[in-house]
């Protein structure tokens, strides 16, 4: 059972708010602008709930300045009663931490990317809840898999184990490779120092010939600098162009321009509370601030498709060269990919459990990004 405890200010407010928040369903559902426009101009902060979330960006990023934003605008657009107190990556929990910081309250919530709980051990699932190697390549095609496949409710189930709510899942961008070798093939990879993420991503890379390294985000514009690595997955434009990465790297390595991205297409995020925080809110308020999130993916996104325009031009000047793999080099990193697909997928009943959801939306006519031929000879173990 869920409990609340009322403060004078809620009981006397609460017809108030009651039809505040309704209006505020329809705005949030509708409108990503409500992010930016305070709701009550009055908000009493100290009144209401404050809630520790670090974000898994560094400072000075688009990213970070997203999320802040976003941050920001909760207490306004929930009348005073919830206030999110932003941290930036690291600066509370180090950024591979922030599960078990979450778990243990340390953090009241988090955005984060699901991969780090693979390739930790802690929920091998969390591979297939964010992009991987050949997945889906088209943000609604995730939308699709999360809020009409069953993706959400399945993410809750599996976070619930580890005293954590999912809340929503949040768009940001593919992911870019940055190297001081051109990269014209598959072939050029091997030998190569390069970091990724770990995980499935890494396998794939591995199994051209790379020697794949695991670093966290702000370690990895140093290692290029320096020479520890000749080339590095991470973000998108905007973000790795604020990180310094025009000055470490001269090439961007792109699929050709049918696939411009072959490992994370969709790099995707989360928004995750701990689990005896989140039932503390009030139902009502609960169902506002999954809403918010909603609108958050959406703001998250197109602030870094509009910040990638100029980025893209600041690599141009810089002297930073895209080069592009073909065709060919496409579906042989399919060949590739799609046994360890499965062969990860088979490693725990959760893993194969959510690798079925995006079987079945791959396999949407709709969609039709594989046939029955392309996984008739591999065995989901369900």
């Amino acid at each position: 059972m869920k409990h609340r405890i009322h403060s004078d200010r809620e009981t006397k407010q609460s017809t108030l708010n009651k039809g505040r928040r309704g209006a505020l369903f329809a705005t949030a559902a509708v409108s990503v602008g409500a992010l930016t426009a305070p709701f009550i101009g009055n908000a009493q902060v100290s009144d209401g709930r404050k809630l520790t979330i670090q974000s898994l960006w560094t400072e000075n990023t688009i990213g970070y300045r997203t999320f802040k934003n976003w941050c920001e605008s909760v207490v306004e657009l929930t009348g005073g009663e919830v206030e999110f107190v932003p941290f930036a990556g690291g600066t509370v929990s180090e950024i591979f931490d922030m599960m078990t910081a979450t778990s243990a309250g340390v953090l009241d919530g988090m955005h984060w990317v699901p991969h780090y709980a693979a390739i930790s051990g802690a929920m091998p699932a969390g591979a297939f809840l964010t992009s991987f190697p050949m997945g889906l390549p088209h943000p609604h095609q995730w939308d699709m898999l999360f809020d009409s496949y069953g993706g959400t409710e399945l993410a809750r189930d599996l976070y619930a184990r580890h005293g954590l709510h999912f809340v929503g899942h949040v768009h940001h961008d593919m992911n870019l490779i940055h190297s001081n070798k051109p990269i014209r093939s598959l072939d050029d990879f091997r030998g190569l120092n390069l970091r990724m993420p770990g995980g499935l991503i890494a396998d794939c890379f591995e199994a051209i010939g790379a020697r794949t390294i695991a670093l966290a985000g702000s370690e990895v514009q140093p290692a290029l600098a320096s020479g520890a690595i000749d080339a590095a997955d991470f973000t998108g434009p905007a973000m790795n162009f604020d990180l310094g990465f025009a000055d470490v790297s001269k090439y961007i390595v792109m699929g050709p321009t049918s696939t411009p991205c072959l490992h994370q297409p969709v790099d995707l995020t989360i928004v995750v509370f701990n689990q005896t925080v989140w039932q503390s809110l009030a139902p009502a308020t609960q169902d506002l601030l999954t809403e918010l999130v909603r609108a958050f993916s959406v703001k998250h996104f197109t602030a870094h498709q509009q910040a990638n325009i100029d980025a893209w031009a600041r690599f141009t000047e810089a002297g930073v060269e895209v080069t592009r793999l073909s065709e060919d080099d496409v579906a042989r990193f399919r060949k590739i990919a799609l046994p360890l697909w499965f062969e990860w997928a088979n490693r725990d009943p959760d893993s194969a459990r959510v690798f079925k959801l995006h079987l079945d939306v791959m396999l949407n006519p709709a969609v039709a990004y594989i046939s029955p031929d392309d996984i008739k000879d591999f065995e989901l173990k369900l």
